[in-house]
């Protein structure tokens, strides 16, 4: 069985974090292989973008993290203390092993930022949300990475994303790289979620 942990910072952002436990939680009950998802977080507690408080099934200090295929890291929001924990040593750290591992990472939104500051993006694509003033962007760009304006982008073991929206195709993703594309393909269709058109894969947000 193949096991994905799934890394949370405080302010996380609800929406992201349920594409991966539902896409995954699918592929467990009606894929052609279970997938086991584990929620982790920094602490014990944490609250997320818009109040919710959550319980992590377990706290980061006491996991192994050899014991786990690939790590999903849904994004959040700055004033909701997200870049706190998501830019923390501890949590970079569980970043470098998965790349030194040459293990998938599946990032959604702004997590690319933290992808970038743990130093594995240096010359490799990434994206992240960008709007007009493209600060994230900038910031994204000072970490070494290539950023491309697409809704998903991957490059070797890591995937990264533009925001909410691009949640549960990211999830897909990760599903695909775990599995196979005929897999994902039934567990989309068994939950009814349309696959976007080719042009949605290549649109820019600005």
């Amino acid at each position: 069985m193949k096991k994905v942990l799934m890394l949370l910072a405080n302010g996380v952002e609800p929406l992201e974090l349920s594409a991966f436990t539902d896409v995954l939680g699918w592929a467990t009950l009606v894929g052609s292989e279970p997938i086991e998802l584990l929620d982790v977080g920094l602490t014990d507690n944490i609250k997320t973008t818009f109040g919710l408080s959550l319980r992590p099934t377990a706290v980061l200090d006491d996991i192994d993290l050899s014991q786990f295929d690939a790590l999903a890291i849904p994004g959040g929001f700055e004033p909701a203390g997200f870049y706190r924990d998501a830019l923390s040593e501890p949590f970079l750290e569980v970043i470098r092993h998965f790349n030194e591992q040459n293990k998938f990472i599946a990032s959604i939104c702004v997590s690319s930022l933290a992808l970038g500051t743990a130093g594995i993006l240096n010359d490799r694509k990434a994206t992240i949300y960008h709007q007009h003033n493209g600060v994230r962007k900038q910031q994204l760009e000072q970490t070494g990475a290539i950023f491309v304006d697409q809704p998903i982008v991957c490059d070797g073991n890591c995937i990264t994303s533009t925001g909410p929206g691009t949640a549960l195709e990211v999830a897909f993703e990760l599903l695909e790289k775990l599995s196979d594309s005929s897999n994902a393909a039934m567990v989309r269709e068994k939950m009814r979620i349309p696959t976007p058109c080719p042009e949605w894969y290549q649109s820019a947000q600005v």
